[in-house]
């Protein structure tokens, strides 16, 4: 983790604890859709007769979760915020085109120690 996503708080709770929020800039959101291709469809389906995790969707909705965080902070930081309450997170998939969407949606504020 980077000094710069250090100096920016994301929680998923309304309030921050020992902060005061100075300013609401509204929501922001930040998206990450996610292919898994023929490769991949192929070698879940495969993992998945086995039963239990299916690694090969693993490591791609973690990297999408995480992107989808830092678009939504990257947004907020160019409204003026230094933090994101009440982060929200959702996946879906788009039809049967083998695309998984993950969303991230909170509220840029300011905040400052209290």
């Amino acid at each position: 983790m980077t000094q710069k996503e250090r100096d920016f708080i994301v929680v998923t709770t309304p309030t921050i604890s020992g902060y005061k929020i100075t300013h609401v800039y509204g929501i922001v959101s930040g998206l990450s859709p996610r292919t898994r291709g023929v490769g991949g469809v192929l070698k879940g389906t495969l993992q998945s007769l086995g039963g239990g995790e299916v690694s090969a969707f693993t490591s791609e909705i973690e990297k999408a979760r995480s992107d989808a965080v830092a678009r939504a902070i990257q947004k907020a930081r160019n409204l003026g915020a230094n933090a994101l309450v009440g982060i929200d997170l959702e996946t879906s998939d788009l039809g049967e085109s083998y695309i998984t969407l993950v969303s991230a949606t909170g509220t840029a504020v300011r905040v400052e120690p209290e």
